[in-house]
C-alpha cells in the first residue's frame, strides 16, 4: 500500500478509534422497590470490568465507564441481588430498585447473608450492624438497643452495668461522637443507662467508626457513631410497634405525595411508673421520646429532608426530688446534584441537651446544658473511577450553661444564681480523597484542618504563675491556688484560640480476591471535655470548651490489619492491631469539687494517655446458624507528671491505668433459624472488671475514722459475665390478614451471675468488722415483647 493511502486509511480510522475510547457516566440511586427508601451502602458490580462500587449516603452512585454493554449487579444485606443489562452510549442516569424479603416484620431481612469484607477497599476499624442483627439479639426487659449491640464488637466496652456511655478502644465515653442524621446526640442513654434513646424501629443505617476516620468528621478522639433515620414509605401507608413489660412503641411512615414525598413518625415510652401507683409509691422513672422525618424530591437533582428527635427521661422521689434530662434534635438538609459526578449535601442542624434538678426539700431548683448550632456543606466528587473525592465546610456554635438556680417558692432560702455561660465557635474545612492506585492497591488520605474561639461574655480568674493548681510539698498533694485578679471578656470576644491541622490516611493492598493487608493513621482534635470524675457519664456531668487552662486533647492512632474471606464468603476474619496517644487528658486533684465550681481549673490536672491491643472479629455469615465472636486484648494508661522535680504528680509520675482499662474483652453472637416460625439467639459477654480505687487501710483521728487508699485505678472490680438468650416466634401467615405479628421471649443473666457494679466499704453494726458490700444492678431478668405491623 503506497505511504500516503495508508497515511490515509489511519486517518479514516482515528474517529472510531476515538468513539470506541470514550467513556460515559452512568448514576442514579438504589431504592427498595416497595417503599422506596434509598439504600445506604448498597453494593453495584460491573462483571466485565471486574469492578465494584457502592452508593453514598443518600443512597447515590456514580461511575464513568468505555463505552460498551455491560452486566450491572447490584446486591445489599437482607434483598435479593439483582441484574441489568446496560448498554451505555451515552451519559445514562438509572434508578434502581431492589425487592426485599417478604417475612413479616424484618425491615432489614437477611435472605443471602454473606456479609462480605471489601478487601480491597482502603477502610478500616469500621463496624457495620444490620437493624435485623439489632433485633435479633437478647436484650434487658425486651427493649431492642443499638448501644447495647455494639457492645458485642471488638475495641467496644459498656461504662458500667446500668451506667450510660461506651468506651471504644481505651478512649473515655465524652470522646465518641454519637450522630443521629448528622446531628449531635450528646446523652445517648435512658433511665440511666437502661436504655438507649435510639428507636430501632425508625433506625435505616448505623456505623461505628474506631480508626481509619475519614475526614470528614473531627471533634472527636475514640470513635464516631453514625446513625440515620428512615425516610418512610413513599407509596403505602404502614404502621408497626410492640408491646413490652415495661415499655411500648409505635411507628406510622406513609407517603406523602406518592414516589415523591413521605413522613415517619415513631414514638416510645415507658410506663413502669404505672404500677408504683398501684400500690400507693409516690416514686417513678419513665421516660418517653419522639422520632420524626420528612422528606421530599423536588425533581431529580434536588430532595430535602427535615427530620428531628425530642426525648425525656423523668425520675422522681415522692415530692421531694425530681429529676428531668434529655435530648432534642432538628436537622434541615438540601441534597443537589450539580452533576452526574458531583453531590452535595448542605444541612442546618440544632442540638440541644437540657438537665434539671428540682429539690423541694430545699426549695432548689438547678438546670444546665449545652447546645450548638451547625451549618455543614459537604461535596461528593466523582473525578474518575478511581479517584473520589469529600470535600466540604463545617461550622459549629456552642452555647454552655454550667448552671442555673433559683428558687422553687417564696419560702425557699435559695438565692437566684447564673453560674457564667460560656460560648465558643468550631469550624473546620477537609478535603478527603479515595484513590484507586491498580487493581491490588487502594489509598484514603486527607486532612482536616479545624479552629476552635473559646467566645465571651465571662469574667475569668488570674492566678501566681498562671497556675491554678499549686503542690502542697508538706503534704505531697494538690490544692487549688487562690486567684489574684481577674480579666472580663466582653460579648464575643476571643478568651482562647486553637488551629489543628488532623492529617488521616489509610492503604489497602489485596493480596487475592479474598485477603488483604491494611494500615491507617489519624490525628484528631477534641476541642470539648466533659467535666466528670465518674467512670460514666451521668446526666448531672457538665460540658466545657477549651480554654486558656483547658486545652484540647490531641490524639494520633496507628493500626494494621489482615483481613480474609473463607469458603466463598461464608465465614470472614478481621484482626487489627492499634496504637493510640493522646495529649491533654484531663484528670482530677483527689477530692475535686465539680458541680457548680466556677474555677473548674482549679481541680484540673492536664496529662497524657496511651492505648494499644490486638482485636479479632471472627464471623459466620451464611446457613442457618449464624453470629460472630469478638475479643479485645488490650490496656489503656493514664500519666500525670509532676511540673517541677519536687511534684510528686498521680501516683508519683508513674502510667496508671484509667477507669475504663478492660484487659480481656469477649462477645459470643449466636443467632440459629430452626424454620419460618422460630428463631432463637445468645449472647455471651466476659471482660475484666473496671478498675477501681480501693482502701488500703485505716486511722482514727479525733475519733474519726479515716481510710487510706491505694494508688489510683489499682485495683479491679470481679470478671464481669453473663449469658443471654431470646426466641422469636412468628406465627403463620394468613394471607387474608393484613396485619403480622411476633412474640420474642428473652431472658438476660440466666444464670443470674450477680455482676458488681461497685464495692463499698463499711463497718459491720453488729461485729464492727470491716466488710465490702458488692452493688449489683441486674441478675436473671425474664421478657417478653409482642410485636405487629400492618
Amino acid at each position: 500500500m503506497p505511504k500516503k493511502l495508508k497515511t490515509l486509511f489511519y486517518l479514516l480510522l482515528i474517529p472510531t478509534f476515538l468513539l470506541a475510547q470514550k467513556k460515559h457516566t452512568l448514576s442514579g440511586t438504589v431504592f427498595d422497590d416497595k417503599t422506596k427508601e434509598t439504600l445506604i451502602g448498597a453494593s453495584l458490580y460491573v462483571e466485565e470490568l471486574k469492578t465494584a462500587f457502592s452508593t453514598n449516603e443518600y443512597g447515590f452512585y456514580s461511575i464513568t465507564l468505555p463505552a460498551g454493554n455491560y452486566t450491572l449487579s447490584i446486591s445489599y444485606v437482607g434483598y435479593k441481588t439483582f441484574q441489568e443489562k446496560i448498554s451505555l452510549t451515552q451519559d445514562l442516569k438509572k434508578n434502581l430498585l431492589l425487592e426485599g424479603s417478604n417475612n413479616v416484620l424484618d425491615e432489614v431481612v437477611v435472605i443471602d447473608n454473606k456479609k462480605r469484607i471489601n478487601i480491597k477497599k482502603p477502610e478500616m476499624s469500621v463496624n457495620k450492624l444490620t437493624i435485623q442483627e439489632i433485633k435479633e439479639m437478647p436484650v434487658i426487659l425486651g427493649e431492642v438497643d443499638i448501644i447495647k449491640s455494639i457492645l458485642t464488637l471488638p475495641g467496644v466496652t459498656n461504662a458500667g452495668e446500668g451506667q450510660s456511655g461506651f468506651n471504644v478502644r481505651g478512649g473515655g465515653a465524652d470522646q465518641n461522637l454519637i450522630q443521629l442524621d448528622e446531628a449531635t446526640i450528646y446523652n445517648s442513654s435512658h433511665l440511666f443507662g437502661l436504655f438507649s434513646v435510639f428507636n430501632p424501629d425508625a433506625i435505616k443505617d448505623l456505623k461505628l467508626y474506631k480508626g481509619g476516620i475519614p475526614a470528614r468528621y473531627g471533634g472527636r478522639l475514640s470513635s464516631i457513631l453514625d446513625i440515620y433515620q428512615k425516610e418512610g414509605n413513599k407509596n403505602e401507608f404502614h404502621m408497626n410497634g410492640g408491646i413490652g413489660l415495661i415499655t411500648s412503641r409505635i411507628l406510622a411512615e406513609g407517603p406523602i405525595v406518592k414516589d415523591k414525598g413521605s413522613f415517619l413518625v415513631a414514638g416510645r415510652g415507658s410506663y413502669a411508673h404505672l404500677f408504683l401507683k398501684l400500690i400507693d409509691n409516690p416514686n417513678s422513672a419513665y421516660f418517653y421520646d419522639l422520632n420524626t422525618k420528612l422528606s421530599y424530591s423536588l425533581n431529580e437533582k434536588n430532595n430535602i429532608y427535615v427530620s428531628g428527635y425530642f426525648g425525656r427521661d423523668v425520675f422522681q422521689l415522692s415530692d421531694s426530688f425530681k429529676n428531668t434530662y434529655g435530648n432534642a434534635i432538628l436537622n434541615l438538609r438540601w441534597n443537589h446534584l450539580f452533576s452526574d459526578k458531583l453531590f452535595s449535601n448542605l444541612s442546618l442542624i440544632y442540638s440541644d441537651y437540657y438537665y434539671g434538678l428540682q429539690l423541694d426539700f430545699v426549695g432548689l431548683n438547678w438546670e444546665s446544658g449545652i447546645k450548638n448550632f451547625n451549618l455543614k456543606y459537604d461535596f461528593k466528587h466523582y473525578l474518575s473511577n478511581k479517584i473520589k473525592l469529600t470535600y466540604g465546610f463545617h461550622g459549629n456554635y456552642y452555647e454552655f450553661n454550667p448552671g442555673t438556680i433559683n428558687p422553687t417558692g417564696v419560702d425557699s432560702d435559695i438565692n437566684p444564681d447564673q453560674l457564667d455561660r460560656k460560648y465558643a465557635f468550631e469550624s473546620a474545612l477537609y478535603v478527603d480523597a479515595e484513590h484507586q492506585l491498580t487493581d491490588n492497591l487502594a489509598l484514603s488520605y486527607g486532612v482536616r484542618f479545624s479552629s476552635f474561639l473559646r467566645l465571651g461574655l465571662q469574667t475569668l480568674n488570674t492566678y501566681e504563675n498562671d497556675q491554678p493548681v499549686i503542690f502542697n510539698p508538706q503534704f505531697s498533694i494538690y490544692e487549688s491556688a487562690d486567684p489574684i485578679g481577674v480579666v472580663n471578656y466582653g460579648k464575643n470576644q476571643t478568651i482562647a484560640k486553637f488551629d489543628n491541622l488532623e492529617p488521616r490516611f489509610a492503604v489497602s493492598y489485596a493480596m487475592n480476591e479474598d485477603q488483604s493487608v491494611k494500615a491507617s493513621y489519624n490525628r484528631m482534635t477534641q476541642y470539648l471535655h466533659l467535666i466528670s470524675n465518674t467512670q460514666s457519664p451521668t446526666p448531672l456531668d457538665v460540658w466545657a470548651p477549651s480554654d486558656r487552662y483547658l486545652k484540647p486533647q490531641l490524639l494520633d492512632q496507628y493500626a494494621l490489619g489482615y483481613f480474609r474471606n473463607f469458603k466463598n464468603d461464608a465465614y470472614s476474619l478481621e484482626t487489627e492491631v492499634f496504637f493510640k496517644k493522646i495529649k491533654n487528658r484531663v484528670d482530677y486533684i483527689d477530692g475535686a469539687n465539680l458541680i457548680a465550681n466556677e474555677a473548674i481549673e482549679q481541680v484540673i490536672l492536664n496529662g497524657r494517655a496511651r492505648a494499644y491491643g490486638l482485636e479479632v472479629l471472627f464471623r459466620k455469615n451464611a446457613g442457618r446458624a449464624t453470629g460472630w465472636v469478638s475479643y479485645t486484648l488490650s490496656r489503656t494508661e493514664q500519666q500525670v507528671t509532676g511540673r517541677t522535680p519536687e511534684e510528686t504528680g498521680i501516683n508519683n509520675g508513674r502510667w496508671y491505668k484509667t477507669g475504663f482499662d478492660k484487659t480481656h474483652n469477649l462477645a459470643v453472637v449466636g443467632n440459629y433459624k430452626l424454620n419460618e416460625k422460630w428463631r432463637f439467639g445468645a449472647n455471651f459477654i466476659l471482660q475484666t472488671g473496671q478498675p477501681v480505687t480501693f482502701p488500703n487501710g485505716q486511722y482514727v483521728y479525733e475519733e474519726i475514722t479515716v481510710p487510706s487508699y491505694t494508688n489510683r485505678n489499682e485495683e479491679n472490680l470481679p470478671a464481669y459475665h453473663r449469658l443471654d438468650v431470646s426466641a422469636t416466634l412468628t406465627p403463620r401467615k394468613n394471607k387474608g390478614r393484613k396485619w403480622h405479628s411476633e412474640w420474642v421471649f428473652g431472658v438476660y443473666n440466666i444464670y443470674n451471675r450477680q455482676n458488681a457494679a461497685s464495692i463499698t466499704f463499711r463497718q459491720n453494726d453488729e461485729t464492727a468488722a470491716n466488710e465490702a458490700v458488692r452493688l449489683t444492678i441486674f441478675g436473671f431478668v425474664p421478657s417478653a415483647t409482642y410485636n405487629i405491623k400492618f
